[in-house]
């Protein structure tokens, strides 16, 4: 009698078995806990599309530099990233290219590694606490690509079609679960 009950108990058990290892996979893949223990930094310089190889212009009295040409990145705006839903902290800013195109340059990037994370230039104001955390994806937003890595310097290009004067801050955009790691005001220069 106890074999034949035994028999009846050992389905049920792989059945529930089963379904805990399915479980336990769907969220492994869904959080990545694992994340929160690598660290990515990526280093990069600010793009350059000038000639450097010309040596700097000379003012009128040739023993000073003359004012910063055409050709030279210029900053026009930037903003210190705020923590939203894990301690973020740097620099970003919103810099024109000498032949006219635009980057998002993040410096001194220092903020929790996470699963899907990307960069967005967004309209929305950057407000502190869990009130900021879900408003970038609510108005007029830009995907600027997946964050290339969560500590470090790094640029994103913003589209040729966008114009940049109509977005105020930039968020650091956990797309999985709709939440901002950390974000940033863009004050103009």
């Amino acid at each position: 009698m106890g074999r034949g009950r035994g028999a009846r108990v050992r389905p049920w058990m792989g059945g529930v078995l089963l379904v805990a290892v399915a479980a336990a996979g769907l969220g492994l893949y869904w959080f990545q806990p694992w994340k929160l223990w690598q660290d990515e930094t990526v280093d990069e310089a600010l793009p350059a599309t000038a000639d450097v190889s010309r040596a700097p212009a000379r003012g009128p009295s040739s023993d000073k530099p003359a004012a910063p040409s055409a050709a030279e990145p210029v900053t026009l705006a930037s903003g210190d990233l705020i923590s939203h839903e894990h301690a973020t902290s740097g620099t970003v800013k919103l810099v024109r290219l000498a032949d006219g195109s635009h980057v998002v340059r993040l410096e001194d990037l220092d903020t929790s590694n996470g699963p899907d994370l990307r960069v967005l230039l967004t309209d929305a104001p950057v407000e502190e606490g869990r009130d900021g955390w879900h408003v970038f994806d609510d108005g007029k937003h830009i995907g600027l690509g997946k964050l290339k890595g969560n500590k470090g310097s790094q640029n994103y290009t913003v589209p040729t079609d966008i114009d940049p004067a109509g977005y105020s801050s930039v968020s650091i955009w956990c797309d999985r679960f709709d939440v901002s790691f950390g974000a940033a005001e863009l004050a103009r220069a």
